[in-house]
């Protein structure tokens, strides 16, 4: 992946990716509904995802519509890769062992993981 978010970069792309296009004030509102950020930190930030190639922005009046431009399963399987590498020297034995060991998981999740190592197994 050539666009590698940073931690406040992928914050503001999990917005997107749940909102499709926003604003800056959508955008930062949403942000602040977890921790506190300022709008012109925001902005900022958004204008170097712009720069970047990480978000589109069309003018509307006054305002700029914000799209990601990042898909968020190459976001995913950059940090997945990311992660697997630095905190568990590639293991994904080890990854999913912990991910699913130190938390409830439901009944519905199991199956789902159940049926998709089915299908890896029916692939070979």
């Amino acid at each position: 992946m050539k666009k590698k978010p940073t931690d406040s970069e992928l914050e503001i792309l999990q917005v997107l990716w749940t909102q499709g296009t926003a604003t800056v004030r959508q955008v930062n509102d949403e942000m602040n509904k977890h921790r506190q950020v300022g709008y012109t930190t925001t902005l900022k930030i958004m204008q170097i995802m712009y720069d970047k190639g990480m978000v589109s922005r069309v003018r509307e009046g006054k305002t700029h519509i914000y799209r990601a431009e990042v898909e968020q399963s190459e976001a995913q399987k950059h940090l997945i890769d990311k992660l697997l590498d630095t905190a568990f020297q590639g293991s994904a034995t080890q990854l999913v062992m912990q991910a699913l060991g130190g938390r409830d998981t439901s009944q519905e999740e199991i199956d789902e993981i159940r049926r998709f190592l089915d299908g890896l197994d029916d692939e070979e």
